[in-house]
């Protein structure tokens, strides 16, 4: 290291503070390399080092954490990682690599041949206003040139190439993006901005006056969802991590939660 390591001016030889670096740097790479061996011997049995979850923006994070916890109690050595991802982001992390298992993708997006899926569910949008929004005392249905003429919140495409994709915005249209569909919760219940909501999210609100709902002149939107991961269809090579989530996810309740539980304590 080129560095001095003792004082030795002393009768004693002390430790330096580059010494004392070393040695507390170095327990603590010993203590490192012993973990990673543990690891090693527990992923041997097929337990994948890593194991990333993509989930959209619509997901219920409550439903998603409590089946991260039931992971864990498992005590597999799979280290999670969550992706909080939206629209076409959530595809894009799957199909770059960057996740093992994607959650909350629009049916009718197209995959490569080594990506499987399976239907997640389908979750009702409504077009919902704070009471004190300018919108919300229209008697008739809200044509296209009444939501155009107020700001609209929209959640931001986490795709990381192009512009992503955007729904229900109206040419012209003032809009105010957010990160988060919780940030455009917010953003609507102050009245900033009108918009589609997940109806089991905006619910409680509804029930509680804080948004009303408002019939649009267009069709119902209720879209279809999927979960998807990768796996060539002439492969069983599948890892205990991503055979465990698949398992939790044939069963109806729970792909039911991860759509409509958004307020399970």
């Amino acid at each position: 290291l080129d560095v001095l390591l003792f004082d030795r001016s002393a009768r004693r030889a002390q430790l330096t503070p580059a010494g004392a670096e070393l040695l507390r740097a170095g327990q603590y790479l010993l203590d490192e390399l012993d973990a990673v061996a543990q690891r090693v011997k527990r992923v041997a049995t097929g337990w994948e080092p890593q194991f990333t979850i993509a989930a959209d923006a619509i997901i219920a994070r409550a439903t998603l954490f409590e089946l991260c916890e039931a992971f864990y109690a498992e005590g597999a050595p799979t280290r999670l990682k969550l992706r909080a991802e939206t629209l076409t982001g959530t595809q894009e992390a799957l199909h770059s690599g960057q996740a093992d298992l994607a959650l909350g993708i629009a049916s009718d997006l197209m995959h490569p041949a080594d990506v499987q899926t399976a239907p997640l569910g389908t979750l009702e949008f409504v077009f919902a206003v704070a009471p004190h929004h300018p919108l919300a005392g229209v008697g008739h249905k809200l044509s296209e040139d009444d939501r155009r003429a107020h700001r609209v919140v929209a959640v931001a495409d986490s795709t990381q190439r192009g512009r992503g994709a955007t729904h229900n915005i109206a040419p012209g249209q003032d809009v105010f993006t957010v990160p988060t569909m919780q940030h455009k919760l917010e953003a609507q219940l102050r009245g900033i901005g009108a918009g589609f909501l997940p109806l089991p999210l905006a619910q409680p609100y509804i029930d509680a006056g804080r948004l009303v709902v408002k019939d649009v002149q267009q069709p119902d939107r209720t879209i279809r969802l999927t979960y998807a991961w990768h796996q060539p269809r002439n492969s069983r090579d599948t890892g205990r991590a991503l055979r465990w989530w698949l398992d939790r996810l044939l069963h109806p309740t729970t792909r039911h939660a991860l759509l409509h539980n958004h307020h399970q304590s």
